[in-house]
């Protein structure tokens, strides 16, 4: 990746955390603080390993992806909006009755959607279905998935786990969002499910673990999932990240994983961010 590509993905990032920002606060509801750690993720995906199409969001032969931790939907609405899918302005219709963008992902209203979630667990059930099914049908298809890791307490997710690893599901990409905190405080106080690793190795899965907000490590990691084709085994990589990520006065903070910011709030994220896109456009 070239330094000029890396910048782009950067202030990309940027429009996204706005977009978080300014949609959870017109619809004074949503989940800003894991839309936050994934947003380095969401972009990379979108702008570099995504086989899609903005213009034909459908198109049978485009790899999909699955929010499996369907409650960050402000981020991944964000992304698809800068990417073309829809308009960055729909993003203020965020939760509104009548509007394409509800508080979890839906399929049938949100151009780029390809799976509607939100019960946690059930997403990477249905991306295990996705990828059986292109494997089944000879077709050239990857999928991916993000989960939390509060989500890794839910039993299904170890059931699909188990599946894909039977079905040598080596075209299936999961991904854990290890920001460490969920609604309820620390997940480790929660549910403890550490050693995630050796959890995923033991289930027959290839592990990658990466800073989550490293553009480099992120390339190298989705690179490692391709060259893993043919080895029969799902690729899940561990990224660890902070949630609330680039605003300060979210960062890891639990309180923020279902808060909307007030007025004040958003204009001193806002303002955070404007410089942080000053500084990433100063650079040489």
């Amino acid at each position: 990746m070239t330094p000029n590509e890396k910048k782009e993905l950067r202030l990309f990032a940027v429009k996204v955390r706005e977009g978080i920002l300014r949609g959870t606060h017109a619809a004074k509801s949503g989940h800003p603080g894991g839309s936050l750690s994934s947003t380095e993720y969401f972009t990379y995906l979108y702008n570099k390993e995504l086989r899609i199409d903005p213009k034909n969001p459908q198109d049978p032969t485009r790899d999909r992806f699955v929010l499996s931790k369907g409650h960050v939907a402000p981020g991944l609405y964000a992304t698809l909006a800068n990417r073309g899918f829809f308009p960055v302005e729909e993003l203020l219709t965020l939760r509104r009755i009548g509007s394409r963008l509800q508080g979890h992902p839906n399929m049938n209203l949100t151009p780029g959607v390809d799976m509607s979630t939100g019960s946690l667990g059930q997403g990477i059930s249905a991306a295990a279905g996705m990828a059986k099914g292109a494997k089944y049908l000879g077709r050239d298809i990857n999928v991916y998935a993000l989960l939390g890791d509060g989500e890794l307490a839910e039993g299904q997710v170890w059931e699909a786990t188990m599946f894909s690893a039977h079905y040598g599901l080596d075209n299936l990409c999961l991904t854990v969002d290890v920001n460490g905190l969920q609604i309820d405080g620390a997940t480790k106080d929660v549910m403890n499910t550490a050693p995630i690793d050796q959890k995923f190795e033991a289930f027959g899965c290839h592990v990658v673990t990466i800073d989550g907000h490293d553009y480099d490590a992120l390339e190298g990691a989705f690179r490692t999932f391709r060259e893993n084709h043919g080895s029969g085994k799902p690729t899940v990589i561990l990224m660890r990240t902070v949630k609330g990520k680039d605003i300060s006065f979210m960062e890891n903070n639990a309180g923020w994983h279902g808060k909307a910011p007030n007025d004040e709030e958003l204009a001193k994220g806002l303002e955070e961010l404007a410089a942080i896109r000053k500084r990433i456009e100063e650079e040489a």
